[in-house]
């Protein structure tokens, strides 16, 4: 486990770049992470970030495509458009939660 500063704060992550402590998170890290995979955060990745957080904290785990779908309301088609090239992993990682089981 490794650390970096990003917008002026000082994170915990792992080898593959994902938070390790949720508490360090906050909305300017989580635009900071954004940036750095080429999105500019607006309503739109909020309403999933925002879902992301509601549901690990009621399920202590990383919802997945289907529940994201299903539950949170959000389409493919949209988490795609929003968070290109594997929409989860990068939501989740832009969220401050673990890279999901799910996810190679």
């Amino acid at each position: 486990m490794s650390q970096k500063q990003i917008a002026g704060v000082t994170i915990d992550v792992n080898d593959e770049g994902y938070m390790t402590n949720h508490a360090q998170w906050n909305r300017d890290v989580a635009a900071a992470l954004a940036k750095e995979e080429g999105i500019d955060l607006t309503e739109g990745h909020w309403k999933v970030l925002d879902f992301i957080d509601k549901d690990f904290k009621e399920k202590s785990a990383v919802p997945g495509m289907r529940r994201m779908n299903k539950v949170g309301g959000i389409e493919t088609k949209e988490l795609y458009s929003l968070f290109p090239n594997g929409p989860i992993k990068k939501a989740t990682k832009i969220a401050g939660y673990p890279k999901p089981v799910s996810c190679v």
